[in-house]
């Protein structure tokens, strides 16, 4: 079928799928045609030395795309790590702002020197455009603010360029203290090659000027409906940027400073703010206060802090910190889907995502984010008649659903589950996720065990987590997943007596502080062919039929320490006649009487799904949310928090993590060698506190209900 010719300029970048015919996940093209397959067919822009040059023209479906203007498109390629340009994609906020960036807007980037604030001089255009498909990049320059809160320039020089992956904060100028006294810079010595734009892209200026008759009709409509206090000295006052960031303080001044026509307000924060002085306005102080602590800005852009109301007497009163609206959410009898990686980031990314924590729920809420939010495994779990479910069960359906149509669980929600699990220290107290994860499955869903180990010579016994059990010295200082599984039911001699469908691996650490690793490398995928009873397997040697196995040969340096070791009769005998291994015990298998010697040995593999992580008694959790190894999401249920102990609410957010995918996708030996300490804050976090990883079957066979006959 002939495609349909755009007319229309339209660029994109590619956020998902497997590279296919020259484009990959953050690759930066431009639409030439558009097939009716859904199907884009378009010219990919180069990065590196030939940015902004288009090569060869590449296909990618529709699906896999998010569109850009021209002028997103042209920030997001002076950004040059792929990854970095999704990550910047997930944060829309931010990215809408950085998009909207005028002159004299105050940012904050970062610097090798850390985070430090400047303000926007010029928008860069980077590169030749040689022909009319080049496309320029862009980036900002940005003059730095000194500690005396003058800008640093000294004398004309070259400033520096920024991408819009470097600014990390972005605040209009009319919230820039005023003891940051902004004078014209020079700046010359520029390469041909880097153009100054005089002016900021009208995409910019009209959204800012847009966006301030906005403000000024919402500061005239609150006057209208709800008319404030005279604002005066010791007002609790708040004040939101354009980006949304919202900062609170009580009024220290109230005047005309010098160079101002209309009256300002000095406040004093209740926490620092890099760029903020200590009462200084220029060479005039107004007051006196810890320093990054004094923001001066227009009484018009002060509104009374949102956390307290007026009396009839006018006298400013506490009152508890209410939750922001939630939109109002229908059950349906149909049940959600689990969230497809087509969408998880648009529903889940942000803030006020995923599932809101309250009074030490964090245990239970990385659990249920966990199994619910996007595997497959245990979806079928709500489907069962209506008329059989216990109201518990119900209710977990309905926080389920809740999750995977809207994005977001009210800590209500969750807490009206939790008053039904049957103990009141499920309401209040710190748990751990094995603990619920039994409740769960036996008392709330009714299954039977999803593990069922067998010991040597003994009948099999049910389980729903698996404890990994053994002695440090059995396996090398940073284990993988693998190593920790094969080492634990070898050494207590367990066996599955089926392939499971979903395996919760629970880590060899005690409490939130002792670590039996400094760091455990995850198995994206977990090989259980070995550990299956009366299953075929096959030589570690030769890779015929294995007949023995030796506990003793699992640390054997000469022998790939750390991974499981069973041989055929005559493999056995010639390792075993080492002058080191000869008061080892090898012990006989239960070999299947069917199976040839050579009959090839198929594999039983789980995927990685999911990893809880705890650090000082507080549990998050890492989700593969797709088949694309960057599909990884981080879940903290109370990443931060509004108002106080008594009268605030946690905020829970979830963050793209693609740079896990990154890391391992490395090799064992690279991920062995690597370095905790260097790698992305996310990273880091997965290597040094997990606590649980959770596997899945691909094709797993749902664990049958208690109570049923087989």
């Amino acid at each position: 079928m002939e495609p349909k010719t755009v007319v229309k300029e339209k660029f994109f970048i590619v956020i998902r799928g497997k590279s296919r015919k020259g484009f990959c996940r953050g690759c930066i093209g431009r639409v030439e045609t558009e097939t009716q397959h859904g199907e884009l067919m378009g010219l990919l822009y180069c990065s590196g030395a030939n940015a902004g040059s288009p090569k060869s023209g590449g296909i990618v479906r529709r699906e896999d795309t998010y569109p850009l203007t021209r002028h997103q498109a042209q920030l997001l390629l002076f950004v040059s790590s792929t990854s970095k340009r999704l990550e910047l994609l997930c944060n829309p906020q931010l990215f809408s702002a950085i998009c909207e960036l005028s002159p004299d807007d105050l940012v904050v980037v970062k610097h090798k020197k850390g985070h430090l604030p400047g303000m926007v001089k010029n928008l860069m255009q980077i590169g030749r455009k040689e022909n009319k498909d080049d496309l320029h990049m862009l980036g900002f320059e940005v003059e730095f603010v000194d500690n005396d809160h003058n800008l640093s320039s000294k004398k004309p020089a070259p400033l520096p360029l920024f991408s819009a992956a470097d600014i990390v904060q972005v605040i209009p100028s009319y919230s820039v203290p005023l003891g940051l006294h902004w004078r014209d810079g020079q700046c010359g010595g520029l390469k041909k090659a880097v153009t100054r734009i005089n002016s900021m892209p009208s995409i910019g200026s009209r959204a800012h000027q847009v966006r301030e008759n906005q403000e000024q009709s919402v500061i005239q409509s609150r006057s209208l409906t709800k008319p404030h206090a005279p604002l005066e000295v010791g007002s609790m006052v708040e004040v939101m940027s354009n980006s949304g960031i919202t900062v609170y303080g009580v009024v220290r001044w109230l005047g005309v400073p010098a160079g101002k026509t209309n009256e300002w307000a000095g406040i004093e924060l209740d926490y620092e703010v890099n760029g903020c002085s200590d009462g200084k306005y220029g060479i005039q102080r107004y007051f006196t206060c810890k320093g990054n602590r004094a923001l001066f800005v227009p009484v018009t852009k002060c509104s009374p802090d949102s956390r307290f109301v007026y009396s009839s007497t006018g006298r400013e009163t506490p009152k508890p910190t209410e939750a922001p609206p939630v939109p109002p959410f229908e059950d349906s009898e149909e049940d959600a889907s689990p969230i497809p990686e087509s969408q998880a980031l648009s529903l889940l990314v942000g803030r006020m995502k995923g599932i809101q924590g309250h009074i030490n729920s964090c245990y239970l809420d990385a659990t249920l984010f966990s199994l619910f939010s996007s595997s497959v495994t245990l979806d079928n779990i709500c489907k069962k008649p209506a008329d059989t479910e216990q109201p518990i069960t119900c209710t977990l359906r309905k926080v389920v659903n809740r999750l995977r149509r809207q994005g977001f669980v009210p800590a209500e929600s969750v807490m009206n589950f939790r008053k039904q699990l049957g103990c009141d220290t499920f309401q209040t107290e710190e748990k751990d996720p094995e603990e619920f994860i039994t409740v769960l499955f036996q008392k709330v869903l009714c299954l039977e065990p999803l593990l069922k180990l067998r010991s040597r010579r003994e009948t099999s016994q049910g389980a729903y987590t698996l404890q990994i059990f053994l002695e440090k010295e059995q396996i090398g200082h940073v284990p993988t997943v693998q190593q920790l599984l094969e080492a634990s039911c070898l050494s207590g001699d367990l066996k599955f007596e089926e392939m499971p469908s979903c395996l919760m691996v629970q880590m060899p650490r005690f409490g939130n502080k002792y670590k039996m690793f400094s760091h455990i490398i995850p198995s994206t995928e977990l090989d259980i062919t070995d550990l299956l009873h009366n299953a075929p397997r096959e030589c570690f040697v030769c890779g015929h039929l294995a007949e023995y196995e030796c506990l003793q040969c699992l640390p054997d340096r000469k022998l790939q320490p750390g991974r499981i070791k069973q041989y055929c009769t005559t493999c056995n005998t010639q390792v075993h006649s080492h002058l080191t291994r000869q008061g080892h015990s090898p012990r006989d298998l239960e070999v299947p009487a069917d199976v040839a010697s050579d009959t090839p040995v198929p594999r039983h593999m789980m995927q990685l799904f999911a990893v809880l992580c705890i650090q000082t008694s507080h549990y998050v959790s890492f989700v593969k949310y797709g088949p694309d190894p960057h599909s990884w999401l981080f879940f903290d249920s109370m990443a931060d928090r509004c108002g106080d102990d008594q009268s605030g609410y946690n905020i829970p957010e979830i963050r793209a993590c693609p740079e896990l995918g990154d890391f391992l996708s490395q090799s064992e030996e690279e991920l062995a060698q690597a370095n905790p300490s260097q790698a992305p804050e996310l990273v880091r976090r997965l290597l040094c506190d997990s606590y649980m990883f959770l596997y899945q079957n691909p094709a797993p066979p749902l664990s049958k209900p208690n109570h049923q006959e087989p």
